[in-house]
């Protein structure tokens, strides 16, 4: 990952100069302020910041990852899209359903490693998705069709069900779809890692529950 350092008498000074030599604007960059000397009888007061441009982190995340992942036996293809601003790597494997996990657990896993580290090289966190074949979009739309069809039926009989256990990204992603159903709530139960969801009827006439949200 490309590292650039700049001195200026102020920071503002500092990151205009990296500004001018990067030819970009200052939401691209990533900015850490090293050290700051003051100023004496003889010495003007200098800052030096390092800088490091946003697209040469999407860009070194993706090669330390196809590093990564051939490393560990995987022959990989990755492609790099923009979901609001966050990227998003989509990796094709020669075996996607290991690389995933049960449950996702492997692709999290993976995502851990990624967050440590650019942790390490910015001293900071950075925001980026990583999926397998798509897996995580197919798995919001089977989880969406669940919830629904399950939500129909607990307002139908109004009978209380629960649902299998499901790490807390899938459980997020049930309460954030009948959040404001205005028959049933959701509330998630059990200790992790085998912590689930109840789908549950409202009663008339009463005040209405609120969705237990994941934090």
């Amino acid at each position: 990952m490309e590292k650039h350092n700049y001195i200026g008498k102020t920071k503002e000074e500092a990151i205009q100069v990296a500004k001018e030599d990067l030819q970009e604007i200052e939401s691209n960059l990533i900015i850490k302020e090293l050290e700051t000397t003051k100023g004496g009888l003889f010495k003007s007061k200098k800052v030096e910041i390092e800088v490091i441009e946003k697209r040469e982190i999407v860009k070194d995340i993706k090669e330390f990852l196809i590093k990564l992942l051939r490393a560990m036996g995987y022959t990989v293809k990755i492609e790099v899209k923009n979901k609001e601003e966050i990227p998003k790597y989509i990796i094709f494997s020669d075996n996607d359903a290991l690389l995933i996990g049960k449950n996702g657990k492997n692709l999290k896993a993976l995502s851990t490693i990624v967050n440590g580290y650019l942790n390490a090289e910015l001293g900071k966190s950075y925001k980026f998705m990583i999926d397998v074949n798509e897996y995580k979009e197919k798995r919001e739309k089977t989880l969406e069709r669940l919830a629904k069809n399950i939500a129909r039926e607990v307002a139908q009989t109004k009978v209380e069900a629960k649902l299998d256990s499901m790490n807390s990204y899938e459980r997020r992603i049930i309460h954030n779809i009948l959040t404001n159903n205005k028959k049933v709530y959701t509330e998630s139960e059990g200790e992790e890692p085998n912590r689930y969801i109840v789908i549950k009827p409202k009663e008339e006439g009463k005040s209405e529950k609120k969705t237990d949200l994941e934090n």
